[in-house]
C-alpha cells in the first residue's frame, strides 16, 4: 500500500512539474509587447478623454480651479491601478512654485501649479529610467469660452494612462519592465515649457540615468496635408541625439504599428520649429535623447472647438500602441540606447 501511494505522489509531482515546464513554453511563445499592447483601446482613451477634456475641467488652465481637477483625475487613476508615486507614499505632486513660474514678467501672473509622476521601479535595471511625457495644462477660459484642449493635450494625457496600465498589467504578471518608467504629467507647457524646464532642473532621478524621454503632444487628430492617408504620425527628433532611438523606433512601427513616420518637421530647416516648441527640448537640451510624437496642427488648434468628439480615437489607439511598443523596447533591451550624436553637437557647438 505504501508503494502504491509513493509512486502515485510521484507521478503527480512529474505532472506538476511538466505542467509548469509546458506553462513556461507556451508563455515563451507569446509576444508580451503585444500582448499588453492589445489593453490600450480606442474605448478606453475615448472614456478618459471625454472626461479629461470636459468642461468641468475648464481647460486646465495652469494653477487654476480646472487645472487642480484635472491633476486629481491623474492621481485617481494611478492610486486605482496600484501605480506608485515617483515621489514615495501618496504624494504623486511635484510641486512647481509661483516663483518659478513667473521669473519672467506676466500680465497675469501664475499660481503655484504641480507636475503629476508616476513611477514603475524595473526588475534589473531600476536606476536607469525611461521617461514617457506630455502636458497635463491648456489654455483654460478666454472671454468666457472654455478651451477644452482634447488634442492638445489631452490626447497625450489619456495616451500615457493607457501605457502605464498596459506596464502595469505586464508587472503584475510577472512581466516587468527592466528600467524603470517615469510617466510625467508635465504642467506649464503652454506658458512656456515651464513644467518639464522645472522638472530638468529639479529631477527625481538623475539625469544622467535617464535613458530618454518619449513625449506625447497631439496625437488624435488628422491635418490637411494627411486628410487623405490618414494613417500616420510626425516623429521629431529620434535622430537628433541617438541613432539607436531612432532605428528602434522604426523596427517597433514595422514589426507592430504600420503607420506612415512622417519627419516633415524634423527638418533643422523647418520654419515651425517645432522641435523646439513642447517638452521633450527640456530633456534633448540636456543631451537625453528623446521622440516628439505629433499629428501637425489644425483648424481647431488652440481654440474652443478643440473638443472630444473631434478627435479619431481609432488613430489615437494605434499611435499610442507604437509609444508603447517603443517603450517597452526601450525599457527591455539588454543594452541601454546610446546617445551617440550628443559629443558630436557638442563638438561642433564649441567649433
Amino acid at each position: 500500500m505504501k508503494k502504491i501511494l509513493y509512486v502515485a505522489s510521484a507521478l503527480a509531482f512529474m505532472a506538476c512539474g511538466s505542467s509548469k515546464d509546458v506553462t513556461k513554453t507556451e508563455d515563451a511563445n507569446v509576444d508580451q509587447a503585444a500582448k499588453y499592447a492589445a489593453s490600450i483601446t480606442a474605448k478606453d482613451l475615448g472614456t478618459h478623454l471625454y472626461i479629461y477634456a470636459s468642461d468641468e475641467f475648464e481647460g486646465r488652465n495652469t494653477g487654476e480651479p480646472g487645472q487642480k481637477k484635472a491633476i486629481a483625475y491623474l492621481k485617481d487613476f494611478y492610486v486605482e491601478q496600484g501605480i506608485a508615486s515617483a515621489l514615495g507614499g501618496d504624494d504623486y505632486f511635484q510641486e512647481v512654485p509661483a516663483e518659478f513660474l513667473n521669473k519672467r514678467r506676466r500680465q497675469t501672473p501664475i499660481k503655484d501649479s504641480e507636475n503629476v509622476v508616476a513611477f514603475i521601479k524595473g526588475t534589473e535595471k531600476p536606476d536607469e529610467i525611461v521617461v514617457i511625457s506630455a502636458h497635463l495644462d491648456h489654455e483654460g477660459i478666454k472671454d468666457g469660452e472654455i478651451y477644452n484642449g482634447a488634442d492638445d493635450d489631452g490626447s497625450g494625457t489619456v495616451a500615457i494612462l493607457e501605457i502605464a496600465q498596459a506596464f502595469q498589467m505586464a508587472a503584475k504578471a510577472g512581466k516587468g519592465p527592466k528600467r524603470s518608467i517615469l510617466f510625467l504629467h508635465v504642467t506649464g507647457e503652454e506658458k512656456g515649457l515651464l513644467g518639464s524646464k522645472y522638472y530638468t532642473e529639479n529631477p527625481l532621478f538623475p539625469l544622467a540615468n535617464t535613458v530618454c524621454d518619449l513625449n506625447i503632444d497631439m496625437v488624435g487628430r488628422i491635418d490637411d496635408r494627411h486628410k487623405a492617408d490618414p494613417n500616420y504620425v510626425y516623429l521629431i527628433g529620434s535622430d537628433k541625439l541617438s541613432t539607436e532611438l531612432h532605428n528602434l523606433s522604426e523596427e517597433m512601427n514595422k514589426k507592430y504599428t504600420n503607420i506612415n513616420l512622417d519627419y516633415k518637421y524634423n527638418d533643422e530647416n523647418d520654419p515651425n520649429r517645432f522641435y523646439y516648441r513642447s517638452d521633450h527640448y527640456n530633456f534633448a537640451k540636456h543631451n537625453i535623447p528623446i521622440i516628439f510624437y505629433f499629428n501637425g496642427t489644425h483648424a481647431d488648434y488652440h481654440r474652443p472647438s478643440d473638443t472630444p468628439d473631434k478627435i479619431n480615437y481609432e488613430l489615437l489607439e494605434n499611435r499610442t500602441r507604437l509609444v508603447f511598443y517603443t517603450a517597452w523596447e526601450v525599457a527591455n533591451r539588454e543594452a541601454r540606447i546610446t546617445a551617440d550624436k550628443a559629443e558630436v553637437k557638442k563638438e561642433s557647438t564649441e567649433k
